[in-house]
């Protein structure tokens, strides 16, 4: 009988996912509507050249949280799901957050003695290299974040992760709002120390609200009493108990972690290229990264803001899929992936035909900028396949498939890499938004096409 009709996995797998994910697509769009009016702000306080400066340095801070967390959250979340026992999970989490923090201390120690560098290659400037340094003072604190969020996924409690990420983005704004405020006669370069201050005290704020919620607020089962510390080290005490909790965490995080890493150099390398090129195309050094800053902080962020429910459904996914997968249903396994394609392609095209009618008017009412409205009309067609591809690659991932996802998006990020190297020297930005729309849908097909694959191989067996 199909998982869906069973009453005793009802709550589990029906209730649990999709009222995790009505919990995350809430608290996703307050948050995107925040950080979208955030940078609204910033345009109007700072300007186009410093926003594109405050992106390039944020794109540094992703790839070293990517680096350091971003397969570990997966695979937190991956193995607490399969987990039969809370001690288990929590010892799952604790390995997590070792591997983590040792991680990010690395990268901590990589930005402070390469922040001249980096700056000198990505802003043709070595000026902002205290930028830098402020900015390797949150990664620790975003890596605790992203580990607890994953072991709660798993458990598929989403309360938690969602009011953090509400909690991270209203400390953020508050924070650089108010630097702002006692900054006015600071200049552009002391508020853009404050956006990077915002960045830190956002996720210290995520954190503390994290810890308090594992330590004190959750319902703790019997062997809980002791505290978070006993039982993760009852979890693991002997030493046969720390290597099998080590060694599946990183069977997992490791192909994930690669895939992340090379996918994230990759789009640290677009970064970089974009004003590079810009320049060769004819711009000087402030209007290249003006452009960048109107694409990536105004255009990008306006059109990742409906994407927030098929994050949503990405998260839920990866334990939804696995725990398909372990219990051999694949009826589960289909009716999810019709679902998917027919919500993203709903909402995608809901989204473009918005982008479409009112792209213009965001972009002179909004942000004062007719470019970001010219690159918003451009980048519609791209809201579809934004979608397919983030949730059909979360299937993939627990399905077991991370080679295939690293394969997909490798591709992806090349294709877009010959366009910004090849077109934007000939006929500037073009290139790199047509760059972008033919990278999204070539994801979105070829991940369609495994997991078809994927359930004709399922079928052919069952016969």
């Amino acid at each position: 009988m199909h998982l869906f009709n069973q009453k005793a996995n009802r709550p589990l797998l029906k209730n649990k996912f999709i009222s995790g994910t009505i919990i995350l697509t809430a608290t996703g769009c307050i948050s995107r509507f925040i950080g979208f009016y955030y940078k609204v702000f910033l345009s109007r306080t700072i300007g186009a050249e410093a926003l594109g400066i405050y992106q390039l340095v944020f794109s540094v801070f992703s790839l070293m949280v990517c680096i350091s967390s971003a397969g570990i959250q997966t695979a937190i979340s991956r193995s607490v799901a399969g987990s039969k026992t809370g001690r288990q999970q929590k010892g799952y989490l604790f390995a997590g957050l070792s591997v983590s923090l040792l991680l990010s201390l690395f990268c901590m120690i990589l930005i402070r003695t390469r922040a001249g560098w980096l700056c000198h290659i990505m802003m043709d400037d070595s000026d902002g290299s205290e930028l830098l340094h402020l900015m390797s003072l949150a990664i620790p604190f975003a890596n605790i974040h992203s580990c607890i969020n994953g072991y709660y996924y798993g458990c598929k409690k989403t309360a938690v992760p969602a009011l953090s990420q509400l909690i991270e983005q209203i400390s953020r704004v508050s924070a650089v709002f108010l630097i702002w405020q006692i900054s006015l006669s600071g200049g552009t370069f002391f508020l853009l120390r404050g956006v990077i201050w915002g960045i830190f005290i956002g996720e210290f704020a995520a954190v503390l609200y994290c810890t308090s919620a594992i330590l004190f607020t959750q319902k703790k089962p019997a062997y809980f009493h002791t505290g978070f510390h006993r039982a993760a080290n009852s979890a693991i005490s002997s030493g046969s108990a720390v290597r099998r909790t080590y060694h599946h965490l990183l069977q997992t995080a490791v192909p994930l972690t690669l895939n992340r890493f090379l996918t994230s150099i990759l789009a640290s390398a677009e970064s970089v290229l974009i004003p590079f090129f810009l320049r060769a195309f004819g711009y000087t050094n402030a209007d290249a990264l003006s452009v960048y800053g109107i694409l990536t902080g105004m255009v990008f962020s306006t059109i990742m803001f409906p994407s927030v429910i098929s994050n949503s459904l990405s998260v839920m996914l990866i334990p939804a899929i696995s725990g398909a997968c372990l219990s051999g249903n694949p009826a589960l396994l289909h009716k999810t992936v019709r679902r998917t394609v027919e919500l993203c392609m709903i909402f995608g095209l809901l989204s473009t035909l918005g982008f479409l009618l009112f792209g213009d008017w965001i972009g002179s009412r909004l942000f004062h900028n007719t470019l970001a409205g010219t690159y918003l009309t451009t980048l519609s067609w791209i809201c579809p396949f934004i979608f397919l591809g983030s949730t059909l690659s979360s299937i993939l991932h627990g399905l077991g498939k991370a080679s295939i996802t690293l394969l997909i998006n490798l591709s992806a990020s090349l294709l877009r890499l010959s366009f910004i190297c090849l077109g934007i020297p000939v006929i500037g930005l073009k290139a790199y938004l047509w760059g972008m729309l033919v990278s999204q849908i070539l994801t979105a097909s070829v991940s369609y096409l495994c997991i078809v694959r994927k359930r004709l191989l399922d079928t052919q067996h069952r016969i």
